[in-house]
């Protein structure tokens, strides 16, 4: 058997998230482990480095799975994308050895979510940014986003449904960057909650807005109570765009995306 890791990029619109579910409901997991069964001939079965939510896109998502196929790392890539619909693409493909977990060897995950801030909704690019009409103070935000890095308790950012079995988590960085009429969010952590990016993206966008000072994400942070926060943001601008591990593993890198964003964006 030899194990192998396959970056994957795909466009969430459609999906109703990572993981299979019953039946009938489209899922990025069903489809690739259909399209790679295919390739293999043999059941295939991934593991992601972390589940992404219905809406929610993915350029840098990283899985493994076991096969005992000879096949070339390029018949992975190729026969791979042969099979899959149009809104999965697998990026690369290498093997590697079998201590590597796609999920428990990941030494950090990051996000960008992606704002639109303009008086007119996009047409284009609908699904794939958050849409704010409300002229947005990104210095505000950054200053409210300097005061969420670090190692806390996120309860107050995450969902009230999240089975994580701690709400302690290390957010590396939490950057804002302007291009053009874009702003993006980018959050580096070791692991996140669920709904946690999409949950301080809110709370910074009302700072924005001039709703709240930047202290009061300092506030809503030591309240350690998801009702003190503000709403969900929308998951149509939140992207997973890399996933860390240590170099041992030599895993391919690619530019974070999405695609029309430069890879390393300018803080300002």
């Amino acid at each position: 058997m030899t194990r192998i890791a396959l970056g994957i990029e795909y466009d969430g619109t459609d999906f109703r998230g990572w993981q299979t579910q019953q039946d009938g409901v489209r899922t990025v997991q069903e489809c690739l482990e259909m399209a790679l069964s295919k390739v293999a001939n043999h059941p295939v079965a991934v593991v992601c480095a972390g589940r992404t939510d219905a809406g929610v896109h993915g350029t840098g998502q990283v899985v493994h799975f076991d096969s005992d196929a000879p096949r070339e790392m390029k018949s992975w890539i190729m026969g791979g994308n042969t099979n899959l619909p149009y809104d999965i693409t697998i990026r690369w493909a290498t093997p590697v050895s079998d201590d590597f977990h796609a999920r428990f060897s990941a030494m950090s995950r990051r996000y960008r979510y992606v704002i639109y801030n303009h008086s007119r909704p996009p047409a284009l690019y609908r699904n794939q940014v958050t849409w704010n009409h409300r002229p947005l103070n990104i210095e505000a935000m950054r200053a409210a986003a300097n005061l969420l890095e670090g190692s806390h308790d996120f309860t107050s950012y995450r969902s009230v449904h999240c089975q994580a079995k701690s709400p302690h988590k290390t957010l590396h960085s939490l950057k804002l960057y302007e291009h053009g009429k874009v702003i993006v969010i980018e959050a580096h952590a070791n692991a996140f909650l669920m709904h946690m990016v999409r949950n301080m993206a809110g709370v910074l966008m009302t700072i924005g807005a001039g709703k709240q000072s930047p202290q009061w994400a300092a506030e809503v942070l030591a309240a350690k109570d998801r009702r003190v926060g503000a709403a969900t943001a929308h998951p149509y601008g939140l992207y997973l765009v890399e996933i860390e591990y240590p170099e041992e593993f030599s895993l391919p890198k690619e530019p974070l995306g999405p695609l029309w964003l430069p890879d390393r964006l300018d803080a300002g």
